[in-house]
């Protein structure tokens, strides 16, 4: 397609063609540097943070107690599998990311240093992995995992256990 008319090409030689008179001669090779465009999806960058949030330790889960719960039904459905976006929410620009977070974390850590170390792991994989700068990363705490609470209880997001 040439896209000489449509402005969006600012190099003639990239779309040389056979001329009348030329056949038989190749196109000349596009100009090196100009390879075309990437684009990455939300999909993409929320997968590469929910599993940079995850490897910090003191971080529990992911998502608020109804997201957690559909979760953990999903999860005993044969191939339902995990979620590794679960709680996580990004919105991906040509440059630059942005993402919203939402952690649990576990009974006696310091909330600022988890904050602290998933804000950092979770912009180094994601620079590194895509490219993009992280422009921010807005991290909510949904809830704190008491150790004599079971995995499968869901707190309603308040704090107060549903049994």
């Amino acid at each position: 397609m040439d896209h000489r008319a449509e402005g969006k090409c600012r190099d003639d030689r990239a779309h040389t063609a056979r001329e009348p008179g030329r056949a038989g001669r190749p196109q000349e090779p596009r100009r090196p540097g100009h390879p075309g465009k990437t684009t990455i999806a939300d999909g993409v960058v929320e997968k590469i943070a929910g599993l940079a949030a995850r490897d910090v330790d003191g971080v529990h889960a992911m998502g608020s107690g109804i997201s957690r719960t559909l979760g953990a039904m999903r999860d005993r459905v044969p191939g339902g599998g995990k979620s590794v976006t679960r709680g996580v929410s990004a919105e991906v620009g040509e440059v630059q990311t942005a993402l919203d977070l939402e952690i649990v974390v576990e009974y006696g850590v310091s909330i600022a240093d988890v904050a602290r170390s998933v804000r950092e792991n979770v912009v180094n994989a994601v620079e590194r992995m895509t490219g993009l700068e992280v422009v921010e990363v807005n991290i909510a705490v949904s809830d704190v995992k008491l150790p004599d609470e079971d995995d499968d209880q869901d707190d309603g997001g308040d704090g107060r256990n549903l049994q």
